[in-house]
């Protein structure tokens, strides 16, 4: 079974997938295909996807029975001990964020503030 999903492609594009594959939803194409077929299909999506992205899931003989690729997105696929993983990129905001929590968020930090105002 392979499983494609393509996002701001153009609809031509669509049109070409759906010759082999079975579109389940906007941009989500499903179907079974050679191994000849699925490379060639993702060489044209490539070419036609322009400014999109797309992910193609597909069987494999590893220890997940699966494999991905990935054109044109941020998110990039690393392989972590065999496991096959797609690893986020941090945004400097999300670590400055987790590292330094704002003044006053916890409930001890508001129960101390009311107590100062109280002068006990």
């Amino acid at each position: 079974m392979v499983v494609l999903v393509i996002t701001a492609c153009p609809v031509g594009l669509r049109g070409q997938v759906t010759r082999w594959l079975l579109e389940i939803s906007p941009g989500v194409f499903v179907g079974v295909l050679s191994r000849r077929v699925r490379e060639l299909l993702w060489e044209r999506v490539c070419e036609l996807v322009k400014d999109g992205r797309a992910i193609m899931v597909y069987p494999a003989k590893n220890e997940q029975k699966l494999d991905f690729m990935i054109h044109r997105y941020d998110w990039e696929p690393i392989d972590l001990d065999g496991v096959n993983l797609v690893r986020r990129p941090h945004t400097g905001q999300a670590l400055q964020s987790a590292a330094k929590p704002r003044a006053g968020w916890s409930k001890a930090s508001r129960y101390r503030k009311v107590h100062r105002r109280r002068g006990g």
